[in-house]
């Protein structure tokens, strides 16, 4: 079979593997679709948060079809659409353990979710990033149709943010100097587009939201100064949910806004315990992700979708296809 494998620092190839066994409580799937995230080019690069080992099958983000189960699986059979979760305890699916950017892999039966059928392969491949941005709205207790939102940053994590809210009923307001990734954010539901950058955009948030502030902000861009204006943003008694990571960076804040505005923060990792709800929301919304999507490359051209991401900062989501069967 075919397979990506990262196999030494910035070197990555499309290699031919061995289609691998399962054991009793395991799942051979045929994959359909695989995104590539940035945390897969921090791995390609030799850094990640855990230890790893070249080489590597990256893919945590996917869709894939049941081909074979093991004896002790009653759950699944073959031809089920699932999709599957990527923090394993202390494992991480697609980085410590080999992932789902092959033809077909391997995952224990209790990682993966059915993937609904209105739901399309593209689409369930975009749980996982999605799920990020979705839990980030649960975080924000009782977001609904009477918040005004702010989301400082349209990548794919803030996109889903956006996609979240506007699905919830909210009115959404997106910060993001790129005039393509705006549009996206409101082809997902953003009501206006604002520039960050323009030196009057506090100025224009109190002009929106009739000088009151937002009442929930999201931090999606992971950049220091766009965190530190969470905090001028925010209205009274808001709620911040900080979603994007910077490990060392500093930034001048006012953090006495944090107790003259009564405000709740809150930093949040991952979308810990919430797939199913997640694939619940996404089923009966009909919040449609599928463009987030930029670009898309055939398993045997795998390696190619990983320049394309390095190279072409105006990609979103570049996904990997496969209609492998045995």
């Amino acid at each position: 079979m075919k397979a990506l494998q990262f196999v030494g620092d910035d070197r990555c190839a499309v290699n031919e593997l061995d289609v691998p066994t399962i054991g009793d409580d395991e799942v051979l799937l045929a994959s359909r679709r695989v995104g590539v995230c940035h945390s897969d080019i921090e791995l390609l690069g030799g850094r990640y948060i855990i230890p790893f080992q070249f080489p590597v099958v990256p893919g945590h983000e996917w869709a894939a079809e049941v081909v074979r189960v093991g004896t002790g699986v009653t759950s699944f059979g073959a031809g089920d659409r699932v999709v599957g979760e990527c923090v394993i305890g202390q494992e991480h699916f697609g980085f410590s353990i080999s992932g789902a950017a092959a033809e077909f892999f391997v995952a224990k039966a209790a990682w993966l979710h059915r993937l609904p059928d209105n739901l399309s392969w593209t689409q369930g491949a975009l749980v996982e990033p999605f799920s990020c941005g979705y839990y980030a709205t649960v975080r924000a207790d009782n977001l609904d149709a009477s918040d005004t939102v702010v989301v400082l940053g349209a990548g794919p994590i803030g996109l889903g943010v956006v996609a979240a809210a506007a699905g919830r009923g909210a009115r959404v307001l997106v910060a993001e100097p790129s005039a393509a990734r705006g549009e996206l954010a409101r082809t997902l539901g953003a009501d206006d587009v604002l520039d960050p950058t323009d030196e009057g955009f506090r100025a224009h948030v109190a002009d929106l939201t009739g000088g009151e502030g937002a009442s929930v902000v999201f931090e999606a861009s992971g950049k220091p100064a766009a965190m530190a204006t969470a905090l001028e943003v925010a209205g009274f008694r808001a709620r911040l949910v900080y979603i994007g990571i910077d490990v060392g960076g500093s930034v001048p804040a006012r953090l006495g806004l944090i107790q003259s505005k009564e405000l709740q923060l809150r930093g949040i990792i991952g979308s810990p315990g919430v797939w199913p709800q997640t694939l619940r929301f996404l089923s009966r919304s009909g919040v449609d992700l599928s463009p987030l999507v930029t670009a898309t490359y055939p398993l045997s051209d795998a390696d190619s979708a990983i320049s394309a991401v390095l190279s072409d900062k105006t990609q979103v989501k570049v996904h990997i296809t496969s209609d492998a069967r045995l």
